[in-house]
């Protein structure tokens, strides 16, 4: 996969999406940061934006899909108060030149505010569009990082629905340069799967910098 890079002289932009239920012992949590501090460290500072799924995200509703579905000139008052949370969310996306996603497995899939947050961001025209050769994500260029973590649930198992879910609706709307960073079956064998997720980390972004990449 290719390093991340970041446009012109500004600093390398960073969205994080923190998808865990926990606040405290989260190992999702303290690996997204690992990987943050790792970023910081090869690129210099970078400019990070925190989206922290557990302080709520709005659900598709009604009202939500009345105003996505009414063209973007005929849209009331009403209309862009229902979709102001999810443009909100997808100009989050739409700046960043990295996203780093740290999302636990719950009962084999991704957790409820996740599926929301990826509802608010797969957005017609913003984020993916319809041609006449089907979707096409609008995202390309933008690098993913996923932290993905579970109790017992192995990784691209067949019993993990959440990786696979991840990578397609990251791929449906642009992103495929996708590096997906296990730290699974923690119940059993959490040491040793934390510190498989940290050597992966330094190997996906090692401290030296190359010399024909701009410094963020």
């Amino acid at each position: 996969m290719q390093a991340p890079t970041n446009r012109g002289t500004e600093k390398l932009r960073v969205l994080e999406v923190s998808a865990s239920g926990r606040v405290g012992d989260s190992v999702s949590r303290v690996l997204t940061q690992d990987l943050i501090n790792a970023l910081e460290h090869r690129y210099g500072s970078v400019d990070l934006t925190r989206r922290d799924l557990i302080d709520g995200v709005p659900f598709v509703n009604e009202s939500w899909i009345s105003a996505n579905f009414t063209d973007s000139d005929e849209r009331t008052v009403a209309h862009q108060a229902a979709l102001a949370g999810s443009d909100g969310l997808v100009a989050e996306l739409l700046e960043a030149d990295v996203l780093v996603i740290g999302v636990p497995i719950y009962n084999f899939g991704v957790p409820a505010a996740f599926k929301a947050w990826i509802d608010m961001i797969a957005r017609a025209r913003l984020t993916f569009r319809y041609t006449e050769n089907g979707p096409e994500g609008l995202l390309a260029g933008t690098k993913a990082y996923v932290i993905v973590s579970s109790g017992g649930v192995p990784v691209d198992s067949p019993a993990d629905f959440a990786t696979p879910y991840i990578r397609h609706v990251l791929g449906f709307i642009g992103i495929t340069d996708v590096d997906i960073i296990a730290a699974d079956q923690l119940n059993s064998k959490a040491d040793e799967s934390i510190d498989a997720a940290r050597v992966r980390i330094a190997e996906l972004v090692p401290a030296s910098q190359p010399s024909d990449t701009r410094a963020a």
